[in-house]
């Protein structure tokens, strides 16, 4: 009797949670790039991985959360310790290539339109991105997103997207600009 009790009260209250889950959505997983700024040496070429989790809540708004990561160099600038002999061919600053590692961790509202097999849209994300730079150290920062994409209905699950972003975060208390551009394959159920 109690597994009954148990199973019927189950499947009550899942009729309920199913009504909180959005009736659609996708899953994108893809190729990035970002081209940074994060040392005032010079911008340099990142390349990661981008991967999305977005459920309608409205015909045209969606929410997304938005996970990536680049891997690349950066050049920095080390000034040695001072005072400094004069003369010394060691006491101006020096120009070196650190390994990068940087994760970023964002959540916003998405707005699109379904036109034919093309599926235009603009976000809005914010969140929190963390760099790893080796021989500099590590930092995490807020970080925002703006921009939008395109998704091409391939199947009737499958799409393949094009998006570019402008990336911001605050690392080692200065800011970067970023371009983000990612392409890859979505999901769509």
């Amino acid at each position: 009797m109690r597994t009954i009790i148990v199973t019927a009260s189950l499947l009550f209250f899942s009729v309920f949670a199913q009504g909180q889950i959005p009736t659609s959505g996708n899953v994108f997983v893809g190729y990035s790039y970002v081209n940074t700024d994060l040392s005032p040496a010079g911008r340099n070429s990142t390349n990661g991985w981008e991967a999305t989790v977005e459920g309608k809540l409205l015909p045209f708004i969606s929410m997304a959360a938005d996970f990536s990561a680049y891997y690349g160099s950066e050049n920095i600038t080390i000034y040695p310790p001072l005072p400094c002999p004069i003369g010394n061919p060691n006491c101006g600053p020096i120009v070196e290539s650190v390994g990068t590692a940087e994760h970023n961790y964002l959540f916003g509202p998405r707005v699109s339109i379904s036109v034919s097999k093309f599926r235009p849209f603009a976000e809005a994300l914010v969140g929190a991105g963390h760099i790893n730079a080796n021989a500099a150290g590590s930092d995490t920062s807020f970080a925002t997103a703006i921009g939008g994409g395109l998704d091409y209905k391939l199947l009737r699950i499958l799409a393949w997207r094009f998006q570019g972003d402008y990336l911001r975060t605050s690392f080692f208390s200065s800011t970067q600009s970023n371009v983000r551009l990612t392409t890859g394959i979505v999901v769509r159920f």
